[in-house]
């Protein structure tokens, strides 16, 4: 089992979503709470309600990921507080929905570096202190689409293959030095990301912010390498594996293709 009391966690898009959901289930458990993200009302909201129900500490820092630079700022005002963080909870990205070339590339690029970059430095930054430390936990959300390509999501599937490929990596390497890390991969949730990708983005009925933050903490502590939560999800994801590459590729692209229909060679 894992004790989540009187350690400090860093949730990264903790405003919303999973990674509010982290925040609650962790500051519920005894974690103090580093909540990072770009809206200041909504992080500050979060820390005043989870300090006063859960009596933990609760640190706000305001940061755009996607911005050069910013990881380190994170870690700098972290060291300021004086504070370790025994869990990073690498949770903020986003995606778009379209035909590539479509996509403003200013967009496609801030995609790049927050889902990939941001995540990779802020692993990096962390991870120094807790193989000192010999212990700490590691969790990057990935999803359902990192086992596949996406057509008309390609970006967004390519980062979150990256995510999956570079934490499980991350596993084998330092699962004998205390420090478990683990790939979280929820199919479509009920959070804001579908405002942002567009609601066609979504495939399958919706799974609760909950289950996925319990699918997380259960696959913790079991010392899995990746998780996919929701027993649907897990069986798309595995016997994609069966398929060749090609049909794979050809049958996400029917699903994915934007209303109006887009004519997909066969």
């Amino acid at each position: 089992m894992i004790s989540f009391e009187n350690r400090t966690a860093l949730i990264t898009g903790a405003s919303s979503g999973i990674g509010e959901g982290f925040a609650e289930t962790l500051a519920a458990q005894g974690s103090n709470v580093i909540l990072v993200a770009r809206s200041k009302g909504k992080l500050e909201g979060l820390a005043s309600r989870i300090t006063t129900s859960h009596k933990i500490a609760a640190e706000v820092v305001v940061a755009d990921l996607s911005e050069a630079g910013a990881p380190d700022m994170v870690f700098a005002r972290v060291q300021k507080l004086g504070r370790h963080v025994d869990i990073l909870i690498n949770n903020a990205g986003f995606g778009s929905h379209g035909p590539f070339h479509s996509l403003p590339i200013d967009k496609v690029q801030d995609m790049i570096s927050l889902n990939v970059l941001a995540l990779a430095r802020l692993t990096h930054l962390f991870l120094t202190g807790m193989v000192e430390r010999r212990e700490g936990i590691i969790v990057n959300v990935a999803s359902t689409a990192a086992f596949q390509p996406v057509p008309y999501m390609a970006v967004y599937g390519a980062s979150k293959a990256f995510v999956l490929s570079f934490s499980e990596a991350l596993w084998a390497e330092y699962r004998s030095q205390g420090i478990r890390v683990l790939a979280l991969c929820p199919g479509a949730t009920q959070t804001g990301f579908f405002k942002v990708a567009g609601e066609n983005a979504a495939m399958g009925s919706k799974r609760t912010v909950e289950s996925v933050v319990e699918s997380a903490i259960r696959a913790l502590t079991r010392g899995k390498s990746f998780v996919v939560d929701g027993r649907l999800n897990y069986l798309m994801t595995q016997s994609i594996r069966l398929a060749p590459r090609g049909v794979v590729a050809r049958s996400a692209a029917r699903i994915m293709a934007p209303a109006p229909a887009t004519q997909i060679p066969r």
